[in-house]
């Protein structure tokens, strides 16, 4: 028995790096899965790579209409979603005192007001026990250079996991955070590194991490799915690190 037989799922931002990771991981469980991104060429590849029951809705979770969209297309569809992985979002480098309210506004929207609404539109195709992941980040608690904007906004991702796990808990809904620590993606070139810097930071970053190495996108992959299924059942409101040790030492 697969862990997501007949389960219907949602990954935001699923066309690279952990949200497409989780997404394969879920079909390869027996789950449906409809994925979101902002670019639909890149939504078309993503749906060929993943392969068989998968569905891709172009969306920007900043975009409340989109995410109308999004949730009327999963009803009709489908009519259901089990599982939710919010996991669309991003940040740019930009140091105190260089911090513009176009980087504030742009960083919030994605990650807070966008995951805030993409889980409130989500309730009405929620059945009882359904289960939600919300990405946070190792940032969430430690302090990065230049990061505080983006930081913020993942320590606000994990707050909404520990008070949605009592607004949700008459409908016994699962609400948990996963943070992941250094996971190299596609989203690194975004945050304003290029191929060369990014590879320095990973390596400067390795030798801070218990392991000895960074993670994988199928590593962390490996762990929504934890939350995302029974194997997880007792398990609600937590803050899971997936970093290698990273912030536990």
């Amino acid at each position: 028995m697969k862990k997501l037989e007949g389960k219907v799922a949602l990954v935001t931002g699923g066309t690279s790096g952990i949200g497409l990771a989780t997404a394969k991981r879920f079909v390869a469980e027996g789950a449906y899965v409809f994925i979101t991104g902002r670019r639909q060429t890149e939504l078309d590849a993503a749906v060929k790579e993943i392969g068989e029951n998968a569905t891709g809705v172009q969306s920007d979770a900043s975009k409340l209409e989109d995410l109308d969209r999004l949730f009327a297309t999963i009803k009709q569809e489908q009519g259901h979603v089990d599982v939710i992985f919010a996991n669309a979002g991003g940040g740019e480098l930009a140091p105190l005192g260089a911090i513009t309210e176009e980087h504030f506004d742009k960083t919030f929207n994605t990650n807070v007001k966008g995951l805030l609404f993409t889980v409130q539109k989500a309730l009405p195709l929620l059945p009882e026990g359904a289960s939600i992941i919300l990405n946070a980040s190792t940032t969430s608690i430690k302090g990065t250079p230049a990061f505080s904007v983006y930081s913020a906004t993942k320590a606000a991702v994990r707050s909404f996991a520990r008070n949605w796990t009592l607004d949700l808990k008459e409908r016994k809904i699962r609400v948990n955070a996963i943070s992941p620590g250094v996971v190299p993606t596609p989203g690194y070139n975004l945050i304003g590194l290029n191929g060369e810097q990014v590879q320095e930071f990973v390596d400067s970053q390795a030798v801070t991490i218990p392991l000895g190495r960074v993670g994988t996108p199928d590593e962390i992959a490996k762990a929504v799915v934890f939350l995302a299924c029974d194997d997880s059942s007792f398990v609600n409101g937590i803050e899971l690190f997936v970093d290698g040790g990273m912030a536990q030492i």
